[in-house]
C-alpha cells in the first residue's frame, strides 16, 4: 500500500523525537517522566538518589522515621533525581563533636535543641572563621518540633517539695533539701530517706544540659543576660552549684532511660527528675498503678528543646543535597507531619494550624497528670551566646564529670 512521503517524514521525526527524549532522559533525568513509560522502564536506569544523611538527637526516633516513609513516598525529586533520607542518632553533643572533629559529615544535623546549634555556630567560627550553620536563614535551619523542659515528680513527694507548682525560687529550694544531711526528715519524713532529684549527662544529653542552665537562670533570678563571667568568677554560685551536682547520683546518657528507671524503680531511685514534656508523655500510661500518682510541673521559666534541622555548610554538602534537604525540612514542617508528632508522639508542633487542644491529643488525655497546653503565662529563659553555653560545659565537666 502506497504510504504518502508526509507520513514517512511524520514518522521518521516522530522517532527522532523518541530518540531524543530518551538519549536526554539518560543524560538530564528531568526528562525521563516524559519518556514512554513501558519503554522507559525496560530500557531507562531509574536516576540516582541524593542521599540526605541527617544525624540527629534520638528523642525524635520513632516520629521522624514514621515520617520519612511518607516523604520519600511523595516523590520529592531535585533535578529528576529522587530523595533518600539516611539517619544516624547520635546524642545532641555528641552530634556537635563528631561534626567538629570531621568523624560525621552529614548533610543536616538536628540536636534536641537549639542550644546546640548556637554553641556549634560559636565553635566552628572561633575554630575556622567559618560557621557551619546558619540559623538565620530559616529555609536551611530551623526547629520542627517543641517540648519544654519540665520536672516529673510523685505527687506526694512533690506536694512536699514545691505544692501545686514550683515558686520563683524552684532551684534555690532543690540545693537547700539536696544538701541538707537530715534529707527528707527536715521535711517531716524521715520514713522517706534522702531527697532524690536526677537529671542526663550535660555533655551527652540536652536535657541534662538544659538542667544545669535552668539551675544557673534560678541561682541569679534573671530570665536573660547571662555571662561567661557569672559562672567563672562568682564563688558563692560555683559553691551553690556544685554543692547541688555533688548531691546527685550517676547521670543517665539519655532522657528515655532516665525517665523508665524512674518508672520502674519508683521514689527509691528518683523523688523527681528534670526530662522533656513529650518523654512524660511517652511514659504516662506505663507510671499508671505503680508508686502512686506520677505529675508533671512546669519550672517558673521556661527552657525549649526545638528540634532544629540545619543544613551544614559544608565542603561535602552538594548544592543538589542543600535543595533536597530544604525539601525534606519542608516537608517535616507539613500539617500532615506536625499533626503525627502531636497526636502520636507528644511534642507541640511549630505549625501554628496544628491545635494542642484538639479532641484525643495528649494535653486532652492527660490533664489529670498536669499537663498543660497554654503555658504563655510563663516566662521563657533566653539563649544565652555560644561562648556562655561552651562555658558552663567547660565548668562542669571540669568539676563534675563522674
Amino acid at each position: 500500500m502506497y504510504t504518502p512521503r508526509i507520513n514517512w517524514v511524520l514518522l521518521v521525526l516522530y522517532g527522532l523525537a523518541v530518540a531524543g527524549v530518551f538519549a536526554a532522559a539518560l543524560l538530564i533525568p528531568t526528562f525521563r517522566d516524559i519518556a514512554y513509560a513501558p519503554l522507559r522502564e525496560l530500557i531507562l536506569p531509574p536516576p540516582a538518589p541524593i542521599v540526605v544523611s541527617v544525624l540527629y538527637s534520638t528523642e525524635k526516633d520513632a516520629w521522624l522515621k514514621d515520617v520519612i516513609t511518607g516523604f520519600e513516598a511523595s516523590g520529592a525529586k531535585v533535578n529528576g533525581h529522587p530523595i533518600k533520607v539516611e539517619l544516624q542518632a547520635l546524642g545532641s553533643w555528641e552530634i556537635n563533636a563528631a561534626v567538629m572533629d570531621g568523624t560525621r559529615k552529614p548533610v543536616i544535623v538536628s540536636p534536641a535543641s537549639s542550644l546546640q546549634i548556637t554553641a556549634l555556630q560559636d565553635a566552628s567560627i572561633t575554630r575556622t572563621g567559618k560557621s557551619l550553620v546558619n540559623p538565620a536563614d530559616s529555609g536551611a535551619c530551623r526547629p520542627v518540633l517543641k517540648t519544654p523542659l519540665v520536672l516529673v515528680a510523685w505527687k506526694e513527694r512533690a506536694d512536699v517539695l514545691w505544692g501545686q507548682q514550683p515558686a520563683s525560687t524552684l532551684w534555690k529550694n532543690v540545693h537547700d533539701t539536696l544538701v541538707n544531711p537530715q534529707g527528707w526528715a527536715a521535711l517531716n519524713h524521715p520514713d522517706w530517706g534522702y531527697v532524690k532529684f536526677g537529671h542526663t549527662d550535660p555533655l551527652k544529653s540536652n536535657s541534662g544540659f538544659m538542667t544545669i542552665l535552668s539551675m544557673t537562670y534560678g541561682y541569679y533570678g534573671k530570665t536573660s543576660g547571662l555571662t561567661s563571667s557569672d559562672i567563672l568568677t562568682d564563688r558563692d554560685f560555683q559553691k551553690w552549684f556544685l554543692d547541688t551536682e555533688s548531691s546527685l547520683g550517676q547521670f543517665e546518657d539519655s532522657t528515655g532511660p532516665l525517665m523508665q528507671k524512674m518508672i520502674t524503680y519508683g521514689p527509691s531511685t528518683f523523688d523527681f527528675v528534670a526530662v522533656y514534656e513529650a518523654t512524660a508523655i511517652a511514659q504516662a500510661d506505663n507510671a499508671v498503678g505503680r508508686y502512686g500518682e506520677l505529675r508533671i510541673y512546669y519550672p517558673p521559666a521556661l527552657l525549649w528543646s526545638d528540634h532544629p534541622f540545619c543544613i551544614l555548610n559544608a565542603d561535602w554538602v552538594t548544592p543538589e543535597q542543600t535543595q533536597a534537604g530544604k525539601l525534606f525540612i519542608n516537608y517535616l514542617s507539613s500539617q500532615p507531619a506536625q499533626n503525627l508528632a502531636l497526636m502520636k508522639y507528644g511534642f507541640r508542633p511549630v505549625d501554628p494550624s496544628v491545635k494542642l487542644d484538639q479532641a484525643g491529643s495528649p494535653f486532652d488525655r492527660y490533664a489529670a497528670n498536669g499537663f498543660i497546653a497554654d503555658l504563655s503565662h510563663l516566662p521563657e529563659l533566653e539563649i544565652p551566646a555560644g561562648n556562655v553555653l561552651n562555658t558552663l560545659r567547660d565548668f562542669w565537666s571540669r568539676n563534675v564529670t563522674r
